[in-house]
């Protein structure tokens, strides 16, 4: 029962809104070597970069380069 809870969980949390893919591509495609497979590092770049205001999608697209950062599939 726990398994499935988490199965379901982790396919929940890997969908993304496409706000965030489409702004941290953009990003991403504008400052190529400026992102770092570092969450913190990204944030604040996220911060800098862009005129989010709100923590939880400014998080979510500094999450979402990180993951590509560490997949090696940033563009």
């Amino acid at each position: 029962m726990v398994l499935m809870s988490h199965t379901v969980m982790s396919i929940h949390m890997a969908i993304k809104p496409a706000y965030v893919k489409k702004t941290a591509n953009m990003l991403m495609e504008e400052y190529p070597d400026a992102f770092a497979p570092d969450f913190e590092h990204n944030k604040e770049l996220v911060m800098e970069l862009t005129n989010v205001e709100s923590k939880s999608v400014r998080n979510r697209i500094a999450g979402y380069v990180t993951s590509k950062q560490q997949s090696g599939s940033a563009e």
